[in-house]
Parts: structure tokens; sequence; C-alpha cells
């Protein structure tokens, strides 16, 4: 691989961490915010939690899709179920040709 193609996969998963990182942020504050409100305006009527277990599965989603499960639905796990695929299909078509 060249220098330049390396530079460029290594700035596109900068980008995909930073991206990640800041939707972090985010919900951290957003979620604070929207706790504060609850307590301060209906202590007694808790809702804070609805949105901060919505968001948080599509935080976590977008955690998976950046780091991996590592040897569950990782890279690796993608490289090999494509390898395992491609062989399955390679004996199929050999039986099918004799």
């Amino acid at each position: 691989m060249k220098e330049d193609e390396r530079y460029k996969a290594a700035k596109e998963r900068v980008s995909e961490i930073k991206s990640f990182y800041v939707h972090l942020f985010i919900y951290v504050i957003v979620n604070l915010g929207l706790f504060l409100l609850n307590i301060l305006t209906s202590p007694t009527a808790l809702w804070f939690y609805w949105p901060l277990f919505g968001w948080g599965i599509g935080l976590i989603a977008h955690a998976v899709s950046v780091f991996g499960l590592k040897g569950i639905i990782g890279k690796d796990w993608e490289e090999k179920k494509i390898k395992e695929i491609m062989d399955k299909e390679k004996k199929t078509q050999t039986k099918s040709k004799k």
C-alpha cells in the first residue's frame, strides 16, 4: 500500500473516531440538560431516562460500528465470514461442474 493511500485510510479512521467522540459528548451534554430539566420541573414524574435509553442504543450502535466487537462482529469476523462464504461457493461450483 502506498504512503498516500495509508495516509488517506488513517485520516478516514481518525475522522470516524472523532465523529464518535463528538456524538458521545453531545449525548452527555443533552441528556444532562434533560435530566436537570426533568428534576427541576417535575421531580415526581421522571421521564429523562427514556431519551437517555433510546439515544443510548444509537450511541452503542455507533461505537460498535467504529470500534467493532473483536471476534464477534469486528473486522476479523467480517473477513473470516467472507472467506468462508467464498470457499463454500467455490466448493458448490466445483461439485456442479462434475
